[in-house]
């Protein structure tokens, strides 16, 4: 994902990557426009991918060519992980890094502009605390999204990120409150909670909370919130409290985004996940039989080292035995550094044929989806340029633009185009 954000007339604010990449370039708006920053281009980069970094690079050559002289900055994931990369770009004029970014004071003509050297990027693992920060909304966006904790103690073989995140920290549950209150009283009909690793949130706090807690005191004590949906939680770490909100709580959106990567019990080993296949498949099981109209989304990665033609199967048959209906595919990107770089690779080929079939049985059970909800009459989310989506996430396009942006309307579903539902207003 890569939105191009203009803040104002001359400021300028690209964003790649994650959910989390979006609020955390809110935040920086913010900061830029307080201390007058103008005439700059902030380019906020993705590293969970070779081809995120690239996309980051290709970027900023044309954010030069289209602002000749206008002060460049690089932050984000690939910037906190190789700083140099980017420093030795001619068109880059400051590098920041992830820690810096969310810092008032970074924006300052002192501090970032004047600055005599061109890469201010500190430690990652040395941060230990995560502030909330209080932001109206994300512009453009019907839903609203709450940053409650970063980083990441766990070190999958395959993943880059915890060298661009830091360890996790939790943002305090009253901070989230304020803010989920902040939102909710501009009238944001739709709250999401995100994280990097957001079931871990609560590890690091007083007394070790679960996120259920969290998600418990947020309804409790934000009763005129419609709809609360998290970003995406860990298979092994849904606590009891979580759970029960999540199949009896009508305000927690029926709809989990489950971190899996892959559905063969020797990949999951080798890639140092610590759910098994056996314990996506009961979890899911587990949800949709307690709540039916419940869906699930996920990521898998195909061609990862040393996958076999059977290993890579369990990955599509995963996708039925998990009922998965929103899925992400990613072809295995090797990252150096990483311990799965270091593990036997396949055929560059094989990865994008194994990539391109698993996104054929991931359309496949979104078509199966879609074809549910026909004839349905559901509330949907109404976004803009006429799309919107149901409390379970699921897409809806054709909407009349007449219909406020951000409210929500009710349609009866009458079929389906393109991977999204289509329908008429009731």
């Amino acid at each position: 994902m890569t939105d191009r954000t203009p803040t104002s007339d001359k400021l300028q604010i690209i964003t790649h990557g994650c959910r989390l990449n979006s609020y955390e370039s809110e935040v920086m708006r913010d900061h830029a426009e307080a201390a007058g920053l103008s005439d700059a281009v902030i380019i906020n980069t993705c590293a969970v991918t070779a081809e995120a970094v690239r996309q980051a690079r290709q970027s900023i050559r044309r954010a030069r060519r289209d602002n000749p002289d206008a002060p460049i900055i690089v932050t984000g994931c690939a910037a906190q992980i190789d700083p140099t990369r980017f420093a030795d770009m001619p068109e880059v004029t400051r590098v920041i890094g992830n820690h810096e970014k969310m810092k008032a004071e970074t924006f300052t003509s002192a501090h970032l502009m004047d600055a005599p050297e061109k890469v201010s990027v500190d430690d990652i693992m040395t941060v230990r605390e995560t502030a909330g920060h209080l932001v109206d909304g994300l512009d453009g966006r019907a839903r609203a999204f709450v940053h409650v904790q970063n980083g990441c103690d766990h070190r999958c073989t395959f993943c880059i990120i915890p060298y661009g995140r830091g360890n996790s920290r939790s943002v305090p549950a009253g901070e989230v409150v304020d803010q989920v209150k902040r939102l909710v009283a501009r009238g944001h009909k739709e709250v999401v909670l995100t994280g990097v690793d957001l079931t871990s949130w609560g590890g690091d706090l007083p007394n070790t909370p679960p996120l259920g807690n969290l998600v418990a005191r947020i309804l409790k004590l934000v009763p005129d919130l419609p709809l609360l949906r998290l970003s995406s939680i860990d298979a092994i770490e849904m606590d009891e409290a979580l759970f029960e909100l999540a199949v009896s709580e009508p305000r927690f959106a029926p709809y989990l985004h489950i971190s899996l990567q892959h559905g063969d019990p020797m990949i999951l080993k080798r890639m140092k996940r610590r759910h098994s296949r056996e314990d996506a498949i009961e979890l899911t099981s587990k949800l949709k039989a307690a709540r039916p109209d419940i869906a699930f989304g996920a990521d898998l990665i195909a061609g990862f080292p040393t996958e076999t033609e059977e290993m890579f199967e369990n990955s599509v048959s995963l996708i039925e035995a998990c009922d998965l209906s929103f899925v992400h595919v990613f072809p295995y990107s090797s990252r150096e550094g990483t311990p799965a770089a270091k593990m036997p690779q396949l055929e560059r080929k094989i990865v994008k044929e194994r990539a391109a079939r698993l996104r054929e049985a991931a359309n496949a059970a979104l078509e199966r989806h879609l074809k549910k909800h026909v004839g349905e009459i559901r509330r949907v989310l109404v976004e803009a340029g006429g799309q919107g989506r149901l409390a379970d996430f699921t897409p809806v396009t054709g909407l009349p633009d007449a219909l406020p942006h951000g409210e929500f309307a009710d349609i009866r579903i009458t079929g389906h185009t393109d991977g999204r539902l289509t329908g008429v207003i009731q």
